[in-house]
């Protein structure tokens, strides 16, 4: 997930195909679940940190000084995902995410409310070579937590025990700054806060090194996009959907790239008059434009999550039907192989485990 990686195949590849391996994992405290993350996703996250600068001599003292002042219910927890590990102090700073190297993906998400309670959806949109392609259930803090692994104990997308729901997207602007990652402040989001308003009075605290819109949704049914820059405060609206801009394209290149602005007009259509279902969103986020096939190109959905904080539970989907649903109560593992091509994708279950 760096810029660089994002532009590694832009001049195309005719006839590309790729198969990854999708796992669920289940465990309480860090243990065998994640050895298997880090063994699998430590190696390309330190070539990439430490090729950009990220290890730089004083930048341990400062990550650790960031999260004693902003999230200091991390600190413990991180210093037992690092245990004795052979390269623990760069592993360390790795994990705090404090000003990390510039990184971005796309997708698109929304929350909305159906017969079945609240629910949130997004796709998820990067090189699929490059997503780590598990989803984890989790308690290694105060709660179970559930959801998509972004940079070993991050979180791209996911939900908490207490019924919040929280995913992000690329807001559509190049500048950087002084802060934590998005994927360190999602992970804090789903281990420290129980409904939508004590994550937003969350991300106005808490600095990001990026800009990126989160969109929240709670079993109370509150909703919520906020949008979060290194160099201005907290933007909070009461809209239940984002994609790849903030308050306007920002970023000219990204936006036509990306098609933000068609999305965009898509997602606030859907939403104008009765809040959308669960199955009329996945139909809009199976199919162009909304889901991505530009893989040829190093681009496209690697896959679509939807949660349901009532059920504490997350479902993994394609367009051709396959699906995995997941429970916060879900002890066991499955694993699912997904075929990218030149211009499709498609799923198959393998391994299933209750």
């Amino acid at each position: 997930m760096t810029m660089g990686r994002f532009d590694r195949h832009a001049t195309g590849r005719s006839g590309f195909h790729l198969e990854r391996q999708f796992l669920c994992l289940a465990e309480q405290a860090p243990d065998a679940a994640w050895r298997c993350i880090v063994e699998n996703g430590w190696p390309g996250w330190r070539d990439w940190y430490v090729s950009r600068g990220g290890s730089s001599g004083s930048a341990a003292g400062r990550s650790l000084r960031a999260v004693r002042r902003y999230m200091p219910e991390m600190e413990s927890l991180l210093d037992k995902l690092v245990g004795d590990h052979p390269e623990g102090d760069l592993l360390h700073q790795f994990l705090s995410f404090w000003c990390p190297p510039r990184y971005l993906v796309a997708c698109t998400q929304l929350a909305s409310i159906d017969h079945d309670g609240p629910f949130l959806i997004r796709n998820y949109d990067l090189d699929p070579a490059l997503n780590e392609a598990i989803m984890l259930r989790s308690r290694w803090h105060a709660r179970p937590v559930l959801g998509m692994v972004e940079g070993l104990s991050g979180m791209s997308d996911g939900i908490n025990a207490e019924g919040l729901a929280v995913s992000l997207s690329f807001g559509g602007r190049i500048n950087s700054g002084t802060g934590f990652g998005i994927p360190m402040i999602v992970r804090y989001l789903l281990e420290t806060c129980s409904d939508v308003q004590q994550a937003i009075e969350a991300l106005r605290f808490i600095p990001t090194h990026m800009s990126y819109n989160l969109t929240l949704v709670d079993a109370a049914g509150a909703l919520a996009t906020v949008m979060v820059s290194p160099d201005r405060p907290a933007i909070v609206l009461r809209r239940p959907w984002a994609t790849n801009h903030q308050i306007g394209v920002e970023w000219p290149w990204h936006a036509r790239f990306s098609g933000t602005m068609e999305r965009a007009e898509l997602l606030s259509e859907l939403s104008s008059t009765e809040p959308p279902t669960a199955e009329q969103c996945k139909a809009m986020f199976h199919r162009e434009p909304i889901y991505s096939r530009d893989y040829s190109e190093g681009y496209g959905t690697v896959f679509t999550s939807l949660y349901r904080p009532n059920a504490g539970t997350a479902e993994i989907s394609w367009p051709n039907g396959v699906s995995k649903t997941r429970s916060l109560r879900d002890q066991g593992s499955a694993e699912i192989t997904v075929s990218y091509s030149s211009n499709d994708s498609s799923a198959a279950l393998k391994d299933a485990q209750p």
